[in-house]
């Protein structure tokens, strides 16, 4: 700083050329230079424990909230589509298209059953209908029907035959001949519901689905259909020759749910785990004393303690998108902690006193974790720009857990250590690492330095081929993929085999998921979602040209869409009347009657062919199709298999767009496209708002401290090269963008500017005392450079953990938070000190009217504050 009583010992810290500390001086330290430190800093000194007793009350505050709860977890894709207009419009259609009466909401599930030899062999058909009896006739389930490839051909072999059990006595006593003939028939009639490998001649398949619908409530949700869906599981496995750990498969959307929170779960009792083991293992090597250590570890569960708080007063619901604030705070917690224990030794080891030696260390580094404090408060509330709730809710818990970070690290572990260190003095407990990380003498203190001697020897050469390097990391970067589906949640069968050897309570639950998707894939070729959904909601559905624009609109579909005769493969309201005209001769001479063209579609009052057809047998189905108010209907288009998730979007999107009526594409397929789309706007958005915010806040803040912007723009270069080389690994490491990575960059500026203003701080406070560039880049890089390196591997490891995830996003947001701040001890270490010698070249050459600001000042040069 340019107090004018900086003392010798801020200088000479951390190297031996640099002269002893003048004992005087060091006694009566100044209280810092912002006023939050001028006021804090007599307190750590004075009054340690009554600091330490108030944060312990302000904890126990915190904890209630934490235990009290505050929203309730969610996981999987649905957290991140809340918003979308497709998703809207997608509950709009869950809402209005109820089955029956409307009264009922209703469920499904499907069991996929596998055998090697032949799923259509009569022993086979005999179990499926088995099990159907089974769970129809089990009150319990409220089973409204079921369907399987077996009541199909029971059907067929006797049309009166509606019940699994009749099904099951026609199967039994069929010849084989009429059985293949039947399977054959029920193929050609209705499709069974077979893998791909069905070969109608020899009535043969490996895989069969059966399809199971519950009569629930409306109200029902997840907490409703899971049980029923586990107990249809059960029932499966008392079936001879069914297994659900072997040939057998039970999926529901109320399953999907629980497992994906089960997935949260998992991933966390092994991860948590492994990074306190290993932070504890890095603590102990950065600190080296028990007292240390557990002062640290206390402060890093008190961040968590008053983040989670936080989260139950606010009532925040845990999330994939949260699970990645808590590694942050830890990284930032760890950082801020060994600076500060290490910045104390170097005063301690000079000669200074307890109180003296933290009240140095705090004037010197409060500012600096100030300034960091608020630019990573930047970072992370750059993403309430963010038109996805769950990136908000990031922003918002890691702004406030930073806010909490500096509190306690900026406070209470100072106060803690000043109170502990006057107790271990008047005892006998022994004092164990005293001496800070890259002293002179030690090997670290020797590799440090090597950004230093780039800097003496070529600083202008290496800081352009730095930048350029970053230019092309960045260009290459900007090719990185974009990624959003529900399997992106879910790991792959392999990956849950490794970690099904884990000791009891680490070992993962079963994932249904994942086998029924490969099931899907692989056997039946489709995907999760084989379908989008065209909402149609127009008061002209019940004009004359209503129905006839929906039938237009079918007529040369995209590539993108299966289809038949050009025209698309689709299930829409005149499908329905299609088939009940069929069925009843007098709806169907309705039909003929309003149907000017002869194309089988009513063009005259068409309100009267509704009303015929609600009023029909057929009512069920038309509800499902349209709303009785007649105002709105969807049309169900099949996405050919061969076709990319993109495609199928646009090609929804388009087809919507053509319409005559008013409509909107939505499904799944089109609300995951969405969140792709939100998810590289708010990356872009928030890096961009997390950028100017960080260095306009870095130039006015070291204006102010020291009189100098041109130190907030030195900052600012290499977080600048740490973001690009982070945009460029994601390409390299083939990590798409996804909305739970999607914050890694502009959060990348706030961990990269945790490392240049530790380091640019501790050079100002060299610089400014007299010392030449060199010399005071030396005394940092061995100063500071060892806290920051210490603080490096304990977080990176720590960081790093998160790649034992279970869940792939997770997974791939430790790697880049570990490169991340990687990236960022390197540019620390290696590119600032050339900038400095570059700026400090270019102020000799070209005055300081360029650079200083104080220059454009009237009162002598110098800021009047």
């Amino acid at each position: 700083m340019t107090d004018p009583d900086r003392f010798a010992a801020d200088d000479s810290a951390g190297s031996d050329s640099s002269g002893e500390l003048d004992h005087e001086q060091a006694a009566t330290p100044t209280d810092g230079d912002d006023p939050f430190t001028r006021r804090i800093n007599p307190l750590i000194r004075t009054r340690p424990w009554t600091i330490v007793v108030v944060f312990f009350l302000v904890t126990a505050l915190f904890l209630g909230g934490a235990l009290a709860g505050g929203g309730d977890q969610e996981a999987g894709a649905d957290q991140f589509t809340d918003d979308s207009p497709e998703q809207e419009a997608f509950d709009d259609i869950q809402e209005n298209f109820e089955r029956g009466d409307r009264a009922s909401g209703g469920t499904s599930a499907q069991l996929v059953v596998e055998d090697d030899r032949n799923v259509l062999s009569r022993s086979s058909l005999l179990r499926m209908l088995e099990f159907q009896d089974r769970v129809e006739t089990t009150e319990s389930l409220r089973v409204e029907s079921t369907t399987s490839p077996a009541s199909l051909v029971g059907q067929e072999l006797d049309e009166n035959a509606t019940t699994a059990e009749r099904q099951h006595r026609e199967v039994e006593r069929a010849s084989q001949r009429q059985l293949e003939a039947a399977i054959a028939d029920a193929d050609e009639s209705a499709g069974l519901p077979v893998s791909t490998d069905f070969n109608r001649e020899a009535a043969s398949a490996s895989v069969a689905q059966i399809a199971i619908t519950y009569d629930t409530p409306v109200s029902a949700g997840d907490e409703t259909h899971a049980p029923l869906q586990y107990e249809t599981a059960a029932i499966a496995n008392e079936i001879d020759g069914f297994d659900t750990s072997d040939n057998v498969v039970v999926f529901g959307d109320a399953i999907l749910s629980e497992e994906t929170v089960q997935l949260l779960g998992d991933t966390a009792i092994v991860v948590f785990p492994a990074a306190l083991l290993l932070i504890l293992f890095f603590l102990l090597v950065a600190y080296r004393d028990p007292l240390d250590l557990g002062l640290g570890l206390a402060a890093l569960v008190m961040t968590l303690i008053w983040t989670f708080g936080f989260m139950g007063f606010a009532n925040i619901p845990f999330s994939d998108a949260l699970i990645t604030v808590f590694p942050l705070l830890l990284a930032v917690g760890i950082d801020f902690g060994i600076h500060i224990i290490n910045r104390y030794r170097e005063e301690r080891a000079a000669g200074a006193a307890i109180g003296d030696a933290m009240g140095i260390t705090t004037r010197q580094l409060t500012t600096a974790f100030l300034i960091v404090t608020l630019t990573t408060v930047f970072s992370f509330a750059a993403n309430l720009v963010s038109s996805m709730e769950g990136l908000r809710h990031f922003g918002i818990v890691a702004a406030f857990g930073m806010i909490f970070t500096f509190l306690i690290f900026g406070v209470f572990l100072p106060a803690g250590k000043v109170g502990l260190d006057q107790l271990r003095e008047g005892t006998r407990f022994p004092s164990f690492g005293t001496t800070p990380l890259g002293s002179e003498e030690s090997v670290l203190g020797r590799i440090l330095p090597v950004g230093v001697k780039i800097a003496q020897v070529a600083p202008a050469l290496f800081l352009v081929t730095i930048l350029v390097g970053s230019l092309g990391a960045a260009a290459y970067g900007t090719g990185v993929d974009t990624e959003f589906d529900q399997e992106a949640f879910f790991p792959d069968q392999d990956r849950i085999d490794q970690y099904q050897h884990l000791p009891g309570p680490f070992a993962p639950g079963d994932y249904t998921f994942i086998t029924f998707l490969d099931y899907l894939e692989e056997d039946f070729e489709e995907g999760f979602e084989d379908s989008v959904t065209i909402y149609v909601e127009d008061r002209d559905l019940r004009s004359d040209r209503g129905l006839t624009a929906i039938d237009r609109s079918l007529e040369n579909p995209d590539d993108a869409f299966g289809s038949e005769d050009r025209r698309a493969d689709a299930e829409t309201i005149l499908d329905v009347i299609d088939d009940h005209a069929a069925e009843d001769p007098e709806f169907g001479g309705t039909v003929e009657r309003y149907d000017s063209s002869g194309d089988g579609v009513p063009d005259r009052e068409v309100d009267h062919v509704y009303d015929e057809l609600f009023d029909s047998a057929a009512s069920d189905q038309a509800a499902g199709k349209l709303t009785t108010d007649r105002s709105a209907t969807r049309i169900d288009i099949t996405v050919d298999v061969d076709a990319e998730q993109d495609e199928a979007v646009l090609a929804a999107q388009e087809y919507a767009d053509r319409m005559d009526l008013d409509a909107i594409a939505t499904g799944q397929l089109v609300i995951f496209e969405s969140v792709i789309d939100d998810t590289l706007e708010s990356s872009v958005n928030s890096l961009l708002v997390a950028f100017v915010l960080t260095t306009v806040f870095l130039v006015l803040s070291y204006w102010w401290l020291e009189g100098r912007a041109i130190y907030g723009v030195i900052n600012v270069v290499p977080v600048l090269v740490t973001v690009a080389l982070l945009a460029g690994s994601m390409r390299y490491f083939d990590v798409p963008l996804t909305p739970i990575n999607a914050p890694i960059l502009s959060v990348s500026i706030g961990l990269g500017v945790d490392y240049t203003v530790h380091f640019m701080h501790r050079f100002v406070d060299e610089f400014e005392s007299g010392k030449d560039v060199h010399e005071a880049l030396l005394i940092t890089v061995r100063g500071t450079g060892g806290a920051l390196t210490g603080s490096m591997l304990t977080t990176v490891t720590g960081l790093g953990v998160l790649y034992l995830a279970l869940i792939p996003l997770i997974m791939e947001f430790g790697l880049l938070l570990a490169l991340g701040v990687f990236y960022a001890w390197l540019t620390s270490l290696l590119v600032v000190p050339s900038t400095i010698v570059v700026w400090q070249r270019l102020e000799e050459r070209f005055g300081t009217a360029g650079f200083d600001p104080r220059s454009w000042l009237p009162i002598d040069g110098r800021f009047s504050r």
